[in-house]
């Protein structure tokens, strides 16, 4: 089993910034993904932005150049800064991690970004 608590969620205005957090613990040695994915009431969850137990980034095409993501699996951390936030950033955002026979999720963190 893997554990994953976020933090750092909150509310800023439009070209603001918030960084989010993440803490793995459990059975960590069992995954090699870590990332963050964002969810609006009545759509699907889609993917933030991952990083590989190889270091490897990786971005949905509307965040890139805007967010970053650190840490990793080695650190049991993830991190998401998030710049230049838009109203459309507005979601719960939640940890993920991707094992090799489960994948886990954080309880999720809400992001509110007003015009």
């Amino acid at each position: 089993q893997v554990q994953l608590v976020e933090s750092g969620g909150g509310s800023v205005h439009s070209g603001g910034s918030l960084r989010l957090s993440c803490d793995a613990s459990g059975s960590v040695f069992a995954i090699y993904v870590l990332g963050w994915y964002r969810q609006a009431p009545g759509n699907e969850r889609e993917l933030v932005a991952d990083i590989t137990n190889e270091g490897r980034t990786n971005y949905a095409d509307d965040v890139k150049g805007r967010f970053t993501i650190s840490g990793g699996i080695a650190q049991k951390k993830v991190f998401l800064q998030m710049d230049s936030l838009k109203p459309e950033d507005t979601d719960e955002y939640y940890c993920y991690a991707k094992g090799f026979d489960r994948s886990y999720w954080g309880q999720g963190t809400q992001v509110t970004v007003s015009p």
